[in-house]
């Protein structure tokens, strides 16, 4: 078995577990599971699910639900600019490949050099994760009105540990490391402060102040 499919099965099971938490809180939420089924099928971005989904149970308008997930998803830019040529040159499989683009599928695939690996990586890791997702939250929110506080079991941390584990090997680079540590200290600093998302943005500064220092020992050297 090829190491791209290792990985589509490891995080699609994964997936299934963290699709189950989210369609078993969406349930608790009380929202229609016709609704729980399309966001996961539509949408396909669990962070901005789950802050969706948090923002109705407290009762908020559903418009901030979906300003906050815009928000939360405007990471996707840098995604697109560091995967679009591997996605592919079409545009149906660039729109396609588009709705694939979640944050294990980037780092799975930037983690292969060779230009070919990389896209059947992208398509095969992208598509599994999205049947993962979605077979997870079906059966999450069919299970969910079983279970009192579906919040309690903590599933949804499998979400970040899956990305954690992902982006180890990468982070042996020096350079890779101060980046990832100079984001997730902006991160964690703004995090009591600011509103669910604006956190994630302000850690793209440590992007920001690594190419700066590029571009200083270019100009150096």
């Amino acid at each position: 078995m090829s190491d791209h499919t290792r990985d589509g099965l490891a995080l699609g099971a994964a997936m299934i577990v963290v699709g189950g938490s989210f369609g078993a809180l969406a349930a608790s939420a009380h929202l229609p599971l016709l609704l729980t089924v399309a966001m996961s099928v539509f949408v396909f971005a669990g962070g901005s699910q789950f802050l969706a989904v948090a923002v109705v149970a407290a009762g908020g308008a559903p418009l901030a639900a979906v300003l906050g997930g815009l928000l939360l998803n405007l990471r996707h830019l840098p995604f697109g600019l560091a995967v679009g040529g591997i996605v592919g040159r079409s545009w149906p499989a660039r729109v396609l490949g588009t709705h694939l683009m979640v944050d294990e599928v980037v780092a799975c695939t930037r983690s292969r050099p060779d230009p070919e690996l990389a896209n059947r990586t992208y398509w095969r890791v992208g598509m599994l994760m999205f049947l993962g997702w979605n077979t997870g939250t079906a059966l999450g929110a069919l299970a969910g009105a079983a279970v009192a506080d579906p919040g309690r079991f903590g599933v949804d941390a499998a979400f970040p540990a899956a990305l954690l584990a992902l982006l180890l090997p990468g982070l042996r680079r020096p350079d890779a490391a101060r980046v990832a540590l100079l984001g997730a200290g902006l991160a964690l600093l703004a995090t009591p402060w600011l509103p669910p998302g604006l956190p994630v943005l302000l850690a793209l500064g440590g992007l920001l102040a690594a190419g700066r220092a590029t571009a200083a020992k270019a100009v150096v050297s």
